[in-house]
């Protein structure tokens, strides 16, 4: 009997317990919508942009579970009729002239692919209108991965800013007959000029509208905007700051917040030194203070390789109302090229089947067709993983086509080439040389020399040419150190080896790759410690002409080999107490 009556208090509690569960679940605000298009890349490398940035986000946030695929929104572009409520013709120009567009971008004329980057920007802009659009009808929050393109004037662009999608959004709203005041909290590494040029350009058309921002970076008064400078802040700072901005802000009814990730230190751009942390609690602050106001998030900019977990966190928050924990050593590219690499068929052994390679084989002849990089992997086979892995797409949109791969024995090890058409003339875009080499008693796959090239583009002031580099990169380092753990996976190697002939290549290499030498990693260190916030470029050559100097006696580089292990072991430094120290050519 008592048995009995406990069964039913314990049934009727965990009913209750459900029921309450579900209302409580049923109150919860909508999960964020996230704008994203595969075209987010901005064609243009070498310029300080980390192009990749909305790629690794969002294949982060399905690959941790932080969204579904459902909630994930491709938008379309951007009309030229919605542009022009807030752009001159001649701005508009700008999208299909690479002599406008070139110096937005830092870059030269003659490598803009114009429709490829008037397309990005388009559909940038597109995801910003429609998130707006979402917000206001009460969908909640709204993230696009690629927008926030506040340099942007009526009749100018400048900083990576062709259009105002901001401004755009805000147009669009009010010819949709919404009247409330909206509040633009650009809280970017940098003023909102071109957005406050917009707004104070037409006032009457824009209606209320607020800006508020926090800037590392002193352009003199930006007018009708509530802009507090403090260059160099961290996070106490910056927090104290950002407190006091909240608490002018006027109620507004919709907010749009440019969670910039250039306020992170040692960002190249930002002038600001939040900690990724401090980033995250920027953006829950505000979460926190617009959590009844419907709200469109932009990733404005972000130029360090830390810049994409800030635009991670600030997802994090609308999703899960606190910080996703990031397992230790994620690498959201690694993880991509990974389940694709398992996805792939890999290419059938030769005695799998008698084909006419075989047969002229046999004859001693061998054709191009016949040969296979490191006895494993046929051109075709080679060409297809590269589309699979999103290489070609990228480089496609570079402005190259009609691509081939070239396989071929040589001196220095099995040789593969990437060509592809560009401007009428067929290049050379990729060429690597690869060995097998023992360190020890372990064998690794040896990376003798790699070249990734894009000689469409030039070399300019802000992307100098480094040593030995005769065109400017393509923007592929990371691939192509994932492809080359891959292949070395695929033989059963421990890991890859390069041998780094200069400064710049170690440098690159270095987030993946160390000294195999405990103290030559120690001083790799030290030295990047002591003179990395030079130029790469100035650096290298410094080093090179024996203008560096440890502990008052010349350093000469030090070439020896660098790796990376599959199984994740690393080389532990020792410490370099010395002092690396930049002199003139004279001493």
């Amino acid at each position: 009997m008592l048995g009995s009556t406990l069964a039913t208090v314990f049934a009727d509690l965990k009913h209750r317990v459900s029921r309450t569960l579900r209302r409580l679940l049923d109150r919860r605000e909508p999960g964020p919508t996230i704008w994203y298009h595969r075209d987010y890349r901005v064609p243009v490398e070498g310029i300080g942009l980390e192009t990749k940035r909305a790629d690794l986000v969002l294949w982060a946030l399905l690959d941790l579970g932080l969204v579904d695929a459902e909630q994930v929104e491709e938008p379309t572009r951007a009309s030229y009729a919605e542009l022009s409520t807030v752009h001159t013709p001649k701005l508009l120009d700008a999208l299909s002239d690479p002599e406008q567009l070139a110096p937005i971008f830092g870059a030269s004329p003659n490598e803009l692919h114009v429709e490829n980057i008037a397309s990005t920007i388009r559909l940038a802009t597109g995801a910003t209108i429609s998130a707006a659009r979402r917000a206001a009808a009460g969908a909640g929050p709204q993230v696009n991965l690629l927008g926030g393109f506040h340099h942007a004037s009526p009749d100018r662009g400048g900083g990576f800013s062709v259009v105002n999608d901001i401004a755009v959004a805000i147009m669009m709203l009010r010819d949709q007959g919404f009247d409330g005041r909206i509040a633009v909290l650009d809280l970017d590494a940098h003023p909102p000029d071109g957005t406050a040029d917009c707004v104070n350009a037409d006032r009457e058309g824009m209606g209320e509208v607020w800006i508020g921002s926090i800037s590392g970076s002193d352009w003199g008064v930006v007018e009708h905007v509530d802009e507090t400078v403090i260059i160099g802040a961290d996070d106490e700072l910056y927090l104290e700051t950002l407190d006091g901005l909240l608490r002018r802000m006027p109620a507004p009814e919709l907010a749009f917040v440019l969670a910039g990730g250039d306020v992170l230190a040692g960002d190249r751009f930002g002038g600001l030194s939040l900690t990724v942390e401090g980033a995250y609690e920027r953006d829950r602050r505000v979460a926190r203070r617009l959590r009844t106001v419907p709200s469109v998030w932009l990733s404005a900019g972000g130029y360090s390789d830390d810049a994409w977990r800030v635009l991670l966190n600030m997802v994090s928050i609308h999703a899960l109302y606190r910080r996703l924990k990031v397992p230790s050593g994620y690498d959201p590219l690694r993880a991509r090229f990974s389940r694709v690499a398992r996805e792939l068929v890999p290419p059938r052994d030769d005695n799998d089947a008698l084909t006419d390679a075989d047969l002229a084989l046999d004859l001693g002849f061998r054709p191009a067709s016949a040969l296979r990089l490191l006895d494993t992997y046929t051109p075709e086979w080679i060409e297809h993983a590269l589309f699979r892995y999103g290489v070609l797409e990228h480089v496609e949109r570079l402005g190259y086509s009609d691509f081939r791969v070239e396989v071929a024995h040589a001196s220095d090890g099995e040789r593969l080439r990437l060509y592809g058409q560009g401007k009428g003339k067929e290049h050379v875009l990729l060429e690597v040389a690869l060995d097998k080499r023992r360190l020890d008693d372990d064998q690794y796959l040896f990376v003798n020399w790699l070249t990734l090239r894009h000689p469409l583009a030039q070399f300019t002031e802000s992307r100098p040419r480094l040593p030995n580099q005769e065109v400017p990169g393509l923007g592929l380092a990371r691939e192509a150190g994932e492809l080359l753990a891959l292949v070395a996976k695929r033989l059963g190697l421990v890991g890859v080896m390069i041998h780094p002939a200069a400064f710049h290549v170690a440098y690159t290499a270095r987030y993946d790759f160390a000294f195999a030498d405990p103290a030559r990693q120690g001083r790799f260190l030290k030295l990047i410690a002591d003179l990395g916030d030079l130029p790469l470029a100035e650096l290298t050559v410094a080093i090179d002409e024996g203008r560096v100097t440890l502990d008052s006696e010349p350093y000469q580089w030090e070439p020896t080999p660098m790796i990376v292990r599959l199984d994740g072991e690393t080389v532990v430094p020792d410490a370099c107490h010395g002092t690396f120290r930049l002199t003139t050519l004279d001493g």
